[in-house]
Formats: C-alpha cells, sequence, structure tokens
C-alpha cells in the first residue's frame, strides 16, 4: 500500500473456492481493517479450463453466495479475463489499496498467484493471502525428518495432535464502498452451457449455499454419524454427510465441519471419529498435491512410468456411459451423470474396473471424473486414482482388484442402487434411472426400452489379465 492511500480506500477480496460468510479467515481479516470491502470472483483462464459439471456447480454457489452478501448490504462483482489485468483494473477503478484472497494449492493457481502477488506489490498494493481452504496448511504437518508425509495414518495422528483452530464466526457487517464497480452478469456468462439439457437433472440433485451445507451437517451429525462408522460404504443407503459438494466450493469451512465433529464425538458418537478421519483425507490429498505437484498428471511412483496402460479406447468409451454390461459400474457412472456425484465405495469400484479389468490409464479416468462431478477437488481427485490404480502414495496393494459382484453382494445386498440407476429391462424402471436418459448426450442414441448390454470383460478373465500385467510391470 502507497503511504499516500487513504485509510477508508477499498480492499478487493479475490474469491475463489471460498463462498461462505463464516470460518473464512480472509473475509475477517479483510473487515478487521475497516476498509470497505469489494468482493469480487474472476472468471480467468484457469476457471475457463474446467470440465462441464464443476463449471455449471460454479455458476450455483456464486448466485447463492451473491444473494448471501446482498443480504449484509455487499455483493459479489464479476469480472471476466485474466486475473492480474482484472484485479489491476478494479484497484484502479475504485481506488483499492489492498487486495486479499484465501490461498489455494494446486500448481497452476500457485503459480498464477505467485505471479499476481508480486505484480501488484510491484504497484504499490497491500497484498495478504489466508489459510482456510484446508485444516491445516499443507507445510504446516512435517515428518519427524522434516519431509512431507506419503502415508495417511501417521498424516492423520500428526494432524489430529496439532489440533484444528476455531472457526470464525460471520461478521455482522461487511463495510460496503461508497459506489460498485460494474458486475459482469452471471447469466451471460452462460457456465452451464456444456452440460446442456443435463443441467436441469443434476440442478434437482444439487444443494448450493452456506445455509444448505450448514443444514447438510447438522440432520448427519443428528441422525446418521452414529451408524456412519458401520455404514459409510453401504452404496444403498444414505449413510455419508453430502458434505465433499460444499466443501469443494467452500459452502462450508472445513474447521467448521471439523469442531462439530469433535463435540459430537465428546457427546458419544459412535461414528464422529471415522467421519473426522474422512475429513482428513481431504487434507492428506492436498498435503499431497502441494508437495507433488504432478500428483494429477503423472505416477507418483515412478516404477509405475513403464508400465502399458492402455489409452482411450471402446471399453473405456462404454464405461463412462455406463454400459460395461457390469450393473454396478453402470449404475455408479450413471449415478454421477444423475448427480454429479458418486458414493466414495462406488469410486473405488468403477476405478479399478477402468484401471484393472479395462487396463486403461487413470488419467483417463481422472479427465471423466474432472468433467462429471460437481464436488470435482483437484486433489481428492487425483489421489483417489492413483491409489486405487496402485501406482498412487499409499496405494491399495497393485494385486488388489475390486470384484464388482462381490462388491454389490456386500454393499449393495438388496439391489436398491442397482435397481435405482440401471432402467432396461425392468417392467417399471426407477424415476432416477430413467433420469439418466433425460440427462445423457442425444448424439448417444440411448433409451431406457433397450436390451441391457452384455459383460465387455468377463470379471475372472480381467482379473487375470490384470493381474499378468502387473506382474511384469
Amino acid at each position: 500500500m502507497t503511504d499516500s492511500a487513504s485509510p477508508d480506500a477499498p480492499l478487493i477480496l479475490w474469491l475463489r473456492r471460498e463462498f461462505r460468510l463464516s470460518d473464512h479467515p480472509a473475509l475477517s481479516a479483510a473487515v478487521a481493517t475497516g476498509r470497505p470491502v469489494i468482493p469480487v470472483f474472476v472468471l480467468d483462464e484457469l476457471v475457463e479450463d474446467w470440465g462441464a459439471a464443476p463449471k455449471w456447480r460454479l455458476g450455483e454457489a456464486i448466485a447463492a453466495f451473491d444473494a448471501a452478501l446482498r443480504a449484509k448490504d455487499s455483493r459479489l462483482v464479476l469480472r471476466r479475463g485474466p486475473a492480474l489485468t482484472v484485479l489491476r483494473a478494479l484497484a484502479r477503478e475504485t481506488g483499492a489499496a489492498a487486495v486479499a484472497w484465501t490461498r489455494a494449492y494446486d500448481p497452476a493457481t500457485r503459480n498464477r498467484d505467485a505471479t499476481v502477488k508480486a505484480a501488484l506489490k510491484d504497484d504499490g498494493l497491500e497484498v495478504t493471502s489466508h489459510p482456510g481452504h484446508t485444516l491445516a496448511e499443507p507445510w504446516e504437518i512435517e515428518t519427524g525428518q522434516g519431509g512431507f508425509y506419503k502415508v495417511y495414518t501417521p498424516f492423520w495422528k500428526a494432524l489430529r495432535a496439532r489440533g484444528v483452530p476455531e472457526p470464525d464466526r460471520a461478521p455482522a457487517k461487511i463495510p460496503a464502498p461508497a459506489g460498485w464497480p460494474a458486475s459482469d452478469s452471471l447469466a451471460d456468462w452462460r457456465l452451464g452451457a456444456a452440460m446442456r439439457r443435463g443441467a436441469a437433472v443434476v440442478a434437482a440433485h444439487a444443494h448450493p449455499g452456506e445455509a444448505r451445507a450448514r443444514d447438510r451437517l447438522h440432520r448427519f451429525l443428528s441422525d446418521k454419524v452414529a451408524q456412519y462408522a458401520d455404514d459409510r460404504d453401504r452404496i444403498d443407503l444414505p449413510a455419508t454427510s453430502g458434505l465433499s459438494e460444499n466443501l469443494t466450493w467452500g459452502e462450508i469451512g472445513p474447521r467448521t465441519v471439523w469442531h462439530a465433529g469433535l463435540r459430537a464425538l465428546e457427546d458419544g458418537g459412535r461414528g464422529a471419529e471415522t467421519f473426522l478421519k474422512e475429513l482428513a483425507w481431504r487434507d492428506f490429498a492436498w498435503h499431497l498435491c502441494y508437495h507433488a505437484p504432478d500428483l494429477a498428471t503423472t505416477n507418483f511412483r515412478e516404477d509405475w512410468n513403464g508400465f502399458g496402460w492402455r489409452r482411450d479406447n471402446r471399453e473405456a468409451e462404454a464405461w463412462r456411459r455406463g454400459l460395461t454390461g457390469e450393473p454396478l459400474v453402470d449404475a455408479a457412472m450413471r449415478e454421477m451423470y444423475v448427480t454429479g456425484t458418486m458414493h466414495n465405495r462406488a469410486r473405488m469400484v468403477v476405478a479399478s474396473y477402468l484401471t484393472k479389468h479395462l487396463l486403461t490409464d487413470w488419467r483417463v479416468g481422472l479427465r471423466w471424473f474432472e468433467d462429471c462431478l460437481i464436488d470435482w477437488d483437484p486433489a481428492s481427485n487425483a489421489l483417489g486414482w492413483q491409489w486405487v490404480a496402485g501406482c498412487g502414495p499409499d496405494a491399495a496393494p497393485y494385486f488388489r482388484v475390486f470384484n464388482p459382484e462381490t462388491q454389490a453382494e456386500k454393499f449393495d445386498p438388496d439391489r436398491r442402487y442397482r435397481d435405482a440407476w440401471i432402467a432396461e429391462g425392468r417392467a417399471r424402471p426407477a424415476a432416477t434411472a430413467l433420469s439418466y436418459f433425460e440427462a445423457c448426450p442425444v448424439s448417444w442414441g440411448l433409451a431406457p426400452d433397450e436390451a441391457y448390454p452384455d459383460r465387455i470383460v468377463g470379471l475372472k478373465e480381467g482379473r487375470e489379465r490384470a493381474l499378468a500385467a502387473y506382474a511384469e510391470k
């Protein structure tokens, strides 16, 4: 900040994935300065590159957060273009003296932010970045040797012992500038364009906004946490919190969830510690993404670099469309296309099927999830795919091949999940199963009255082929 800057000069709060008022250190710090605060979201080239479902869900998050801000006599300013160009222009227009944001940890964002911070400081602006995306900053938890953790269990123990700060409360008031800068129209951005007709179908299953996220957390801790440790892998039961969607968009803060889970644990919630461990797994993913920035593009274990993964192929396309002839796999892929989410146990099964039964490169699956998930989290997505494929940190043993039939018998014993998502061959298909045909591209030419496909690979055949390939690795 230059010496001549007025103490009443505004502060630009650059939002990225933190669309909430509480548990928001950057917002709290901005309000504490006493300056007028101008919240802004920049649709830059990094965001333009996102997949169809994440970009659509971003629009929902923006709309909900703008409404929450307006209830406090503030608003969210929207601008499109390179981040540095946009922020410089806003600073000139508003006379802003400072810019603040919440830190992110993927390599592209870190590189962009470093460039923006240096340039804005050179312009004479005060620039600050704040925590808030994770329970702990990725560099704050170290091994005894000073390195980063590559195995989850010791990471969890270190995080648990370190503790997590209490979340900030939402500010009572957000100081507004004397005049608001012009804003783009959210509708004009057409963030849902790539979803085509699927957007209306997925919208029925999304829960955008901080209020709905907090309601989800409350209902989970009130009604489900006691059975969570026992039921969380049951894909036929509504046993999980569903908060991955809201955590992805920062509609609820991780510290809020953590301390609510701790209170449930102290109150005797039997599954609360398991729930906290799942929340910590998200931190573990970001810890790894920070220290191993190629996590989403390169085998974490270098000895896998010579493995003969198949590139994209016809069987992988059948997998994408939910037409493998393997009911559990197809049900899960269709659930994702209709709801934008997928049960975590089902994610493991479909990832194992693609990488092992079909011997297809894990990055093919990673990119499809990146396009279809409304809870797409770059770090968790990358870690999950590498973990299942066997080439990642703390990976499942390479010889572990999930058998979709036995997984279905164990975690969908009454076929409720498969029946909810597979329409073919049923006289009265479930509405959810039919909705897949409303969401999928017309060009696929699919209809619910067609015959269900035969298996594209036998389960025993696929397992043996995978194990033979791994043995030669």
